[in-house]
């Protein structure tokens, strides 16, 4: 059987019903199919399927349905022959049931490949029907042709498939692009179900990974979370005898979960895993990796095979990290007020005292969640004395990796007017750094300052999109380094009303940088007020790593690593299977009478 090496440029759902009307007055005759054959899952077709090359007697529109042992399809994927690119890579395009719902392909065809989603297993032979309707124009007509073929495939006895206890699954495609191989990679997707189909989700989710060479599959550990369920169901607008007044409704109700796992993908690749549930016999199952919480919140402790840390008893912020190759040399500060070494956000309002996430005694709410895949401690209310505003703090921690991901976010509720308003803040002991180091977009260069021989009270400027910022001790040969993955101002009533924004880096009897949204304070003018407007929104994502310094080595290799990596993580694409329910027509509800654009539309060649 020919290897294929198509890719679906153009899929396109199918509309089934004029097969059924009008059928006996169509001319028929017999669908010449060159090649069939089942496929595993891989990433251009990331399902267990059939794939099929047709040869039709002349290029012709088309509508296409499948089915197997008399089962209608209802995911069909059709391609024209020269749409060739790598197979192993996912898919460009895709047109859901939303679009065979609303038009039509007017794509002339003459030898295309059809593709059908269904879960074959071992040894099984299955009867696989081919209909194709042949058109002049994309409306159906009495003068259209019906071509038809049926063949049976026999699906390979020693195929690797997941359990048939698993009713479904979903496909998920992860892709690496920046050359780096991954291993055990934490992933978390969104994904939503119908309600019978997940009254067991917590304990019946398995991930499993395709091995894109052998087909051979793999339990890897996976954790679900987050669980919210939508149950309300569409009345369908019932008239006054309480009889519904239309067939389709506009929504279904839906629950939705997120899923993390650990992936391993080669460099430059794309890998299928696939996410098997609906399985009411299922066992929970618990996965045990190198991560681990303990404690009382909001004072965690969390630990994996690299690190250590340890958050404040009063605030839940980052309080102490420890590289577990050098457990003699934590990194901590414990020099002003809180002693954290997470600080922001933070604003200074006088005469009210400046305030900071950190200062929480405790924050006024705390949440935080132990797992194999992920652990997180997450904190969010009013800052201390200021109402005005609002701030959060959420730190997600991994097994096996020397970093933990910080995002933070600040919401002014009412104007606030101040001298500082600032964000993500790293404070550290004066003693326990010797150099920091940052790259300059100015100067296109990456700057190493020697910060045992700074002045107190200097500042260092850097730019408010610093990529990234490392502190390291040349001594104890340990690095701590922030990566920004994000950064966004934004607004409301009013857009963002700031003071030279930027990042900086200063000395005491500590050593630390922090974000100056606006800092009048440490200007030349400090004690002139600067507004901070209601509804402005402030929001940032770093990766912190801690890392070893080889004894001789340039001390920011790990940084340069590890910083390509987080900037470029796995890309996701899922990939689901169209449900029984799902409607062949779209509703929509607009919110003025009008046009829909789709009046008298002729052409769907799109």
């Amino acid at each position: 059987m020919k290897k294929y090496s198509l890719i679906i440029l153009s899929i396109v759902f199918l509309l089934i019903p004029s097969f059924v009307a009008n059928a006996k007055e169509n001319k028929t005759g017999e669908l010449k199919v060159n090649r069939i054959e089942l496929g595993y899952p891989c990433p251009a077709i990331p399902f267990y399927h059939f794939i099929a090359e047709l040869e039709l007697p002349e290029a012709s529109i088309i509508e296409v349905e499948t089915a197997v042992d008399d089962k209608v399809l209802r995911f069909n994927d059709l391609h024209k022959e020269n749409e060739i690119t790598d197979m192993n890579r996912p898919a460009l395009s895709h047109r859901p049931p939303s679009g065979y719902g609303l038009s039509q392909d007017g794509t002339l065809y003459k030898n295309p490949h059809v593709v059908g989603w269904f879960k074959w297993e071992p040894g099984k032979d299955y009867k696989v029907t081919i209909r194709v309707r042949l058109k002049k124009d994309i409306h159906a007509s009495e003068n259209d042709k019906n071509l038809t073929a049926t063949i049976t495939l026999t699906a390979p006895n020693e195929a690797a498939v997941f359990s048939r206890e698993w009713k479904s699954y979903k496909s998920v495609v992860l892709s690496e692009t920046a050359g780096m191989e991954r291993k055990s990679e934490p992933v978390e997707i969104l994904l939503s179900f119908y309600p019978d189909e997940s009254e067991h989700i917590k304990r019946d989710i398995r991930v499993i990974a395709v091995d894109p060479k052998t087909h051979e599959i793999t339990e890897i550990p996976s954790q679900v979370y987050d669980v919210k369920k939508f149950l309300e169901e569409d009345p369908l607008d019932p008239d006054e005898n309480g009889n519904p007044t239309r067939e389709i409704p506009f929504w279904m109700p839906t629950v939705t979960a997120r899923v993390a796992f650990l992936a391993d993908v080669p460099a430059k690749s794309s890998k299928v895993f696939l996410v098997y549930y609906n399985n009411e016999n299922a066992l929970a199952k618990m996965y045990k990796t190198d991560l681990r919480m303990q404690g009382e919140a909001p004072g965690l402790r969390i630990d994996n095979d690299k690190l250590s840390i340890v958050l404040h008893p009063n605030s839940g912020h980052l309080d102490q990290i420890t590289l577990k190759s050098k457990p003699q040399n934590p990194l901590f500060h414990r020099m002003e007020t809180n002693g954290a070494i997470h600080w922001n956000p933070g604003v200074y309002a006088p005469p009210r005292p400046w305030t900071h996430t950190a200062d929480w005694k405790p924050p006024t709410n705390v949440k935080f969640m132990a797992g194999p895949v992920i652990s997180t401690a997450e904190m969010w209310g009013n800052l201390r004395e200021l109402p005005e505003v609002d701030a959060s703090v959420r730190y997600e921690f991994y097994p096996g990796v020397p970093y933990f991901i910080s995002s933070t976010s600040m919401r002014i509720n009412k104007r606030v007017d101040c001298i500082a308003l600032r964000n993500g803040e790293i404070v550290f002991k004066r003693e326990l750094m010797t150099h920091a180091a940052w790259y300059d977009a100015i100067s296109d260069s990456v700057i190493i300052y020697n910060v045992a021989e700074m002045p107190d009270l200097a500042d260092l400027f850097l730019e408010a999109d610093v990529p990234w910022i490392s502190f390291y001790n040349e001594e104890t040969g340990i690095g701590f380094c922030g990566i920004q993955l994000s950064y966004s101002n934004a607004g409301l009533e009013t857009r963002p009303r700031l003071l030279n924004p930027y990042m900086y880096i200063t000395a005491g009897p500590w050593i630390y940088w922090a974000r100056a949204l606006s800092l009048s304070f440490l200007a030349s003018n400090m004690q002139q007020v600067i507004p901070a407007m209601e509804g402005n929104f402030f929001s940032e994502k770093w990766a912190y790593l801690t890392y070893e310094i080889d004894k001789g080595g340039n001390p920011l290799k790990p940084v340069f690593e590890w910083q390509k990596k987080l900037n470029n993580p796995l890309r996701i694409r899922l990939v689901e299977e169209v449900d029984e329910r799902v409607s062949r027509t779209v509703n929509e509800i607009f919110i003025d009478e009008g046009k829909s654009g789709w009046e008298n539309r002729e052409s769907s060649n799109h």
